[in-house]
């Protein structure tokens, strides 16, 4: 199995008291406890987000020495829950102070590139300084995304579609060449920085609930990452995943199923449970939540795909309910392990992403929970997953790449 640690990297350290009530001067489009996109810069502590930058590295740091195989980053714009502004830089940063870990970019949002040959050029540049550790998660970017970059979201997805063809094609065709498509024309593509790994870097894809990620993600036999989906939903998203990869000619199996599992372990129980309550933070418990016509704005995906997210997000309202249906895991090393292997005899992924701390978690128990999860759980998982014959990409085949339509 492939194990992942990730940090979300928030920034837990502004006056929620501020963000619940209103004030004459906020925007007329806030309401209290919004958090995502208009809530003022001006509460941004400087000094202490520096140190919450400093202590997600040192966690870096200390998941690959405790064992495990990767480092996930990510990047969210205009909203406290994620300081992470540029997938790339934080991948840079990891590459940097880590020597052996892959490096899981989930990921780079394509339809916010302008020039997605540069983002071909950084990502390159980054497999080249790292020995070849990047894995380039590619991704759509949340609704809110987009209104923070000033995208239009009716073309979110034929900008992916093409960023993601154009880019596949920079890796693996020699230069120069005329791009000439709907949404980027690129008058000499010939960039003299090419990624390490051959053809390119490994490509997965995140998501939750949209189909039309999915069935994308399985035409091109990448690996699809769920993001802390319900038991049931996951099962019906490897469903359509192996429905989808039959009919392109491939049989898909563990090595194409990644999940993000928030889990986090404690000495005690006391401990991960109160710890493991700040991962309802970001979901408006406490503060953090956003308007729906800003997370889902109108054409960013069809309707089904939106009524889907309205119901994953419901199940999202209960730090019980969470507990109860899988979605949070918390525990002593023992009791996590138990809780792992259920998800893993009934969803079978070779890719796991253990997300270990989320909102005002302490450094000291952040780093005991990745301590933890290391010299305790990972092995356990790995025996788990070698019973199960849970193989991740990089034990199996080269990737599974389906040619797409090509501009010229």
């Amino acid at each position: 199995m492939f194990l992942c640690y990730f940090s979300e990297m928030p920034n837990s350290s502004y006056p929620e008291d501020e963000a619940l009530r209103r004030h004459p001067d906020d925007h007329p489009a806030r309401d209290p406890g919004d958090t995502v996109l208009l809530l003022s810069n001006k509460y941004f502590d400087r000094v202490k987000g520096a140190q919450l930058f400093s202590e997600r590295f040192d966690q870096y740091r200390l998941a690959e020495a405790v064992g495990f195989d990767g480092v996930m980053t990510n990047e969210h714009h205009t909203a406290p829950f994620c300081m992470q502004t540029r997938c790339n830089i934080t991948s840079a940063v990891a590459a940097a102070i880590t020597d052996r870990v892959k490096i899981l970019q989930l990921g780079n949002p394509l339809p916010l590139w302008e020039n997605p040959v540069q983002l071909a050029e950084e990502i390159a540049m980054l497999d080249l300084i790292s020995g070849g550790r990047i894995i380039a998660g590619m991704v759509r970017g949340g609704g809110t995304e987009q209104l923070a970059n000033n995208f239009n979201p009716v073309f979110n997805r034929d900008r992916f579609v093409e960023a993601h063809d154009l880019i596949v094609k920079t890796w693996t065709q020699p230069g120069p060449f005329r791009w000439e498509g709907d949404n980027y024309q690129v008058r000499v593509v010939n960039p003299w920085v090419l990624p390490l790994q051959q053809p390119h870097p490994r490509i997965w894809v995140p998501g939750v609930t949209s189909k039309e990620s999915i069935v994308f993600a399985a035409e091109h036999g990448y690996p699809y990452v769920c993001l802390s989906t319900t038991l049931e939903k996951t099962k019906q998203i490897w469903e359509l995943y192996d429905q989808v990869a039959q009919q392109v000619g491939f049989t898909a199996g563990p090595e194409h199923r990644g999940y993000l599992m928030r889990c986090h372990v404690a000495d005690d129980e006391e401990t991960a449970r109160r710890n493991a309550r700040e991962f309802t933070w970001m979901q408006g418990e406490f503060t953090g939540v956003g308007k729906s016509v800003w997370t889902a704005p109108t054409a960013y995906s069809t309707w089904e795909a939106r009524q889907a997210r309205v119901q994953h997000a419901r199940y999202q309202d209960s730090f019980d309910l969470q507990v109860a249906n899988g979605t949070i895991i918390y525990g002593t090393p023992d009791q996590v392990i138990v809780k792992i292997r259920r998800w893993l005899q009934e969803t079978r992924p070779g890719m796991l992403m253990l997300w270990g701390s989320d909102g005002h978690v302490s450094q000291r128990d952040s780093m005991r929970c990745v301590e933890l999860l290391g010299t305790a759980v990972l092995p356990a998982v790995r025996e788990i997953g070698a019973e199960l014959g849970l193989l991740d990409p990089f034990e199996c085949h080269a990737p599974v790449s389906v040619a797409s339509p090509q501009p010229v």
